[in-house]
């Protein structure tokens, strides 16, 4: 890589080749502790629009999900899992493809930014419940205590923070619900028409099954035909990025089904159509699936949104 590289923000970088670089810097710089320093003095806004859909959602929980969904639009090499059972609310980080073993620059930048906007976004010092990561240290870092508020757990079974269930319901102080929509509705657009540096077999079966969905023919066997594979060979490497054919489409059709229906002079039938489904029912209960609402009552609310959104 030239320095050019690296000053040009359009230029992607795998996953493994992050976590060299860090680790590299790290080891020349003499500085143990460079992806928690990296992360505490970055403007989060430079996230850009997964940063905003989270700053924008109900409470906390409703942020961690949104990174949840968002996150590959910046970052196809860390998954991010949101839960709340019981009286715990964890997002857990997971490298796609990745060997984890020996890293710790990279993930420790994750959790340090991931801390840092649920702070930002309640304007409260939040001090996670737990914390734990799959590395090991010799001893905890002074700078790591004062931060988060308490211990990290090293050399733990997965890379996971904690919170009571109380502090990810706290509410959002930039909260604002007709932002958050429109948001949500570009980072939708944005995983449809992504293009990631170096297409991922994801990627691929989601552009090709955008243009076979209106012909009926969005199943794996055809995708898989037309890119090229069988449909076991698919299969396994969708697993591989611990996904699979039936998740993809199910996600795809949401996010464009969401998309349609924006569009008033598309008939809900045609919205049907366009997204493979034979009869208009399978639609419905789908979309009710993925909203609690019906095709139709999502169009409405949208409208009585967007004519709120228009009166000076």
């Amino acid at each position: 890589m030239t320095l050019n590289d690296f000053r040009d923000p359009a230029v992607r970088l795998e996953v493994a080749t992050q976590i060299k670089i860090l680790e590299l810097a790290s080891q020349v710089l003499e500085d143990d502790i460079l992806g928690f320093r990296l992360a505490r003095s970055f403007d989060l806004r430079e996230i850009g629009l997964v940063y905003y859909v989270m700053a924008s959602s109900e409470n906390v929980a409703d942020a961690l999900r949104a990174a949840e969904r968002y996150s590959r639009i910046m970052n196809e090499g860390v998954r991010l899992c949101f839960d709340m059972e019981g009286h715990t609310a964890t997002v857990a980080l997971e490298y796609v493809g990745v060997d984890r073993r020996g890293e710790r620059q990279q993930i420790e930048f994750w959790i340090v930014t991931l801390v840092r906007i649920c702070r930002q976004v309640t304007d409260g010092r939040l001090v996670p419940s737990r914390l734990q990561v799959r590395h090991l240290r010799a001893a905890l870092p002074p700078e790591f205590r004062t931060f988060f508020g308490r211990d990290v757990e090293f050399g733990a079974d997965g890379d996971v923070i904690s919170f009571p269930v109380p502090v990810a319901l706290l509410p959002l102080v930039g909260r604002d619900g007709y932002l958050h929509d429109l948001l949500r509705r570009y980072a939708d657009e944005a995983l449809v028409r992504k293009v990631p540096h170096g297409p991922t077999v994801r990627s691929k079966v989601e552009k090709t099954l955008t243009t076979l969905l209106p012909h009926g023919r969005g199943v794996a066997k055809e995708v898989a035909r037309q890119m090229g594979l069988s449909t076991r060979t698919l299969s396994r490497k969708l697993g591989e990025q611990k996904t699979s054919f039936a998740e993809i489409l199910d996600e795809l059709r949401a996010a464009l089904a969401k998309r349609y229906l924006k569009e008033e002079q598309l008939p809900v039938s045609e919205v049907a159509w366009l997204l493979g489904y034979r009869e208009l029912s399978s639609l419905t209960h789908a979309f009710k699936r993925w909203t609690g609402m019906t095709p139709r009552q999502f169009r409405s609310r949208s409208q009585q949104k967007l004519s709120c959104s228009e009166k000076p």
